[in-house]
């Protein structure tokens, strides 16, 4: 399996006194995808920048093992953060040399084949969003961290980025963290679902089921019901100590 394998052992995350994140145990197999969900606020963006390096832990520590001697970490945000003075194929090649034919190729399998020498400005936000999911593959990551990838997409190209991210990482297999509002998102998605809550993991769901998988399966309905009561009993458990 393709990926590498991510294990966090007892990590905790303060921000001068404010705690984000409170001795946090999980471990990921490479290849695995698993999605975070919970309230706002209860840590699920700093476990991915955590996770990538862009945050150091106030204690515990964080491993990544795979077959290389250091696992390659791309991150993929909300916003594109595309370069709007580079054109398409030079956004996909930001920092590499030699990779034209490489990004072309990607770009096609994202569906944007003949597009390279077009500027974001043009793009839609759906289309711009593959530009930036093609710059993160073409990497060939070990960890793709997503954090809320899809979130400003309307509904019809949000599903559309979704059956795309799937058909790409069942092509080439690696380990994906992806932190989403969406509940629906998660399941149709991930290996696995984690629910935050105060900080701390408060549920950890296996998802048995083959994919592709659809929208209106029964099994994923009712789990659906399930995460979201579980969503409002962290969310509710947020504004009670607000209160006190």
């Amino acid at each position: 399996m393709s990926g590498a394998d991510v294990t966090f052992r007892g990590v905790s995350k303060s921000f001068g006194e404010r705690r984000v994140l409170g001795r946090v145990d999980l471990e990921l197999a490479a290849g695995e995808f698993i999605s975070i969900i919970g309230p706002s606020g209860v840590g699920k963006s700093t476990m991915l920048r955590l996770a990538a390096g862009l945050e150091l832990p106030s204690s515990g520590r964080i491993e990544l093992r795979s077959k290389l001697p250091r696992p390659d970490v791309r991150m993929m945000f909300q916003e594109d953060r595309l370069l709007p003075w580079r054109t398409v194929l030079r956004n996909v090649t930001l920092g590499l040399k030699g990779r034209e034919r490489d990004a072309r190729d990607i770009l096609g399998a994202v569906g944007l084949e003949g597009r390279e020498n077009e500027f974001p400005v043009v793009l839609s936000g759906g289309q711009r969003q593959r530009v930036a999911l093609a710059r993160a593959l073409i990497h060939e990551p070990d960890v793709l961290l997503l954090d809320e990838p899809f979130g400003a997409l309307d509904a019809i190209t949000r599903a559309a980025m979704q059956l795309l991210l799937e058909s790409l990482l069942a092509m080439r297999p690696r380990t994906v963290i992806l932190v989403t509002h969406d509940v629906e998102e998660a399941l149709l998605l991930s290996d696995r679902i984690l629910v935050m809550r105060d900080g701390g993991i408060a549920r950890d769901l296996k998802l048995d089921q083959s994919r592709p998988r659809h929208r209106g399966d029964s099994i994923l309905s009712a789990l659906k019901e399930e995460l979201f009561d579980d969503l409002l009993a962290a969310e509710n458990a947020i504004d009670l100590s607000k209160v006190a």
